[in-house]
């Protein structure tokens, strides 16, 4: 008997609203937590994949441009040779400055965890606007 007017009683409501208010925010934190892991493992998944893309093109295209360079310099009267050494090595300078600016850029427009950014900041409005 002594439960039931218990369980009834005003601090009951207090109890109730303190419980639903903590569930929600341990939901919360937990549907961030899960968008923060899987974003996590897209984002390794992405960077192992272009890791590996980037070392076998440096690789093959290291082996292609040393073929070519011996193949320009054979190719070349002895006389020239020097000029021809001089042209390629500063067009080779030239593509290595507009592949790093290029790549450099490109590092730049990677955005880490933006969808758990978003849902944060939408978080922290509605939060605003609820106690204003």
């Amino acid at each position: 008997m002594a439960e039931s007017q218990q369980s009834h009683g005003p601090g009951n409501g207090v109890i109730n609203i303190g419980q639903r208010i903590i569930t929600t925010l341990v939901s919360m934190v937990e549907t961030r937590v899960r968008l923060v892991v899987v974003e996590l493992e897209e984002e390794k998944a992405n960077l192992i994949q272009m890791l590996m893309m980037v070392g076998l093109t440096m690789l093959f295209t290291a082996f292609g441009l040393m073929s070519l360079m011996v193949l320009l310099i054979w190719g070349v009267d002895a006389q020239y040779r020097l000029l021809a050494l001089v042209i390629t090595t500063g067009v080779f300078f030239l593509l290595a400055l507009i592949f790093g600016l290029w790549s450099l850029h490109k590092s730049r427009q990677s955005t880490l965890l933006r969808h758990t950014r978003k849902e944060l900041e939408t978080d922290r409005k509605l939060l605003e606007d609820h106690n204003t």
